[in-house]
């Protein structure tokens, strides 16, 4: 975390920024000032702690032995809703992954290259609260941010009393604040809970996190490309899951920041933070939330170098310190974080967790 020490300043909201207008047709929407301001969750990596933190022993999956064990029996309640987590098939094929326009180019979202991916079936949300309890209910798993003590929470959704409490801040994105107490139960600080918000997106989620949870249930998380591949459903050179136009008719089709970011969010999509998933239309695939409300991990380890060669089921470079994310979430905001195009992508060390990060998984059987 950031106590006492400087983060590391990586590019998931780089000062390199641009801003979007609505536009009409085919046409991308137009670049935004060089320089806009971050939005800072690039620096949410837990990589720079102190000395004197303590990291768990051993990784994420370790952490209960029923996570890689299904057990004889699940409860009913559990199994009830562990049944309602709906896959739809992605029929595999050839697509232009990446752009040669790119909005944010240190992000590494070009060169635009042909890539072809295998048939595979893809949750159509995000994983929510309700089945990330079913699934900590059955496995008794414990996430990192539980293990650490603490997460990352946006300021604007932290009450008087626990903002009084915090000493320190991300230098680089001074609303981000790492806060004691927060994690997927209480995703905005220690006197909040999940009660009222069983359909949203599970938050303060490591991507260890997230491949436990996929892990048990015999699926894993997507690679950038099938992730890339799903949220154009088909669209070529499009810069969203739907088209090019932000707000097609007037409508919203994504949970975004509207208004002056970090200090009002004007909520004119009918949300200030997560919204439940599918509350927006779903794309081509019959997918929803591919671009907005939460960020989602992926498999991949980060990497801003690509090869312009025809690739079939790329999974990125071996290693690396960083892991992909892609679609954006309640926060971006066209002038600071113009991250939720499919093209866009961002990184963030594996055991960082956030209020505004999630993810969803993907099989190759139902």
């Amino acid at each position: 975390m950031v106590r006492g020490c400087a983060l590391f300043v990586v590019f998931c909201c780089v000062s390199h920024a641009w801003c979007v207008q609505d536009s009409c047709g085919a046409q991308a929407e137009p670049d935004g000032p060089e320089g806009a301001a971050s939005c800072g969750c690039g620096s949410l990596n837990r990589a720079a702690a102190p000395e004197d933190r303590t990291a768990p022993a051993e990784p994420a999956d370790k952490y209960s032995k029923a996570v890689n064990e299904r057990p004889p029996e699940v409860p009913g309640h559990e199994e009830e809703v562990l049944k309602q987590v709906q896959m739809v098939p992605i029929s595999g094929g050839e697509f232009l992954m990446g752009t040669d326009d790119p909005a944010i180019p240190a992000d590494g979202e070009g060169p635009q290259r042909l890539v072809r991916v295998d048939s595979f079936y893809m949750d159509i949300q995000e994983v929510t609260n309700q089945q990330f309890q079913s699934f900590v209910n059955v496995a008794g798993y414990v996430t990192e941010a539980e293990k650490f003590g603490d997460s990352f929470v946006f300021e604007g959704t932290l009450s008087e009393n626990v903002k009084a409490q915090i000493t320190q801040a991300v230098a680089a994105a001074p609303w981000w604040l790492p806060v004691k107490g927060a994690n997927w139960r209480h995703p905005y600080g220690p006197d909040s809970d999940i009660t009222d918000k069983p359909d949203h997106p599970v938050l303060h989620v490591s991507w260890s996190d997230a491949v436990a949870y996929c892990s048990f249930f015999h699926k894993r998380l997507p690679t950038e490309a099938e992730w890339e591949y799903a949220c154009r459903a088909g669209l070529k050179d499009r810069l969203y899951p739907w088209g090019n136009k932000l707000n097609p008719k007037g409508q919203h089709y994504a949970n975004l920041w509207q208004g002056d970011f970090p200090n009002h969010n004007s909520a004119e999509d009918g949300y200030i933070t997560t919204s439940p998933v599918k509350s927006f239309p779903p794309n081509g695939f019959g997918l929803y939330d591919m671009a907005g409300n939460v960020w989602e991990w992926t498999s991949d380890w980060w990497t801003v170098h690509h090869t312009t060669d025809k690739q079939q089921n790329p999974t990125g470079p071996p290693s690396g310190t960083d892991k992909v994310k892609k679609g954006g979430s309640y926060m971006c905001h066209k002038s600071y974080c113009y991250r939720y195009r499919c093209a866009a992508r961002s990184q963030n060390t594996p055991d960082s967790s956030a209020s505004n990060l999630g993810f969803r998984c993907v099989s190759q059987e139902r």
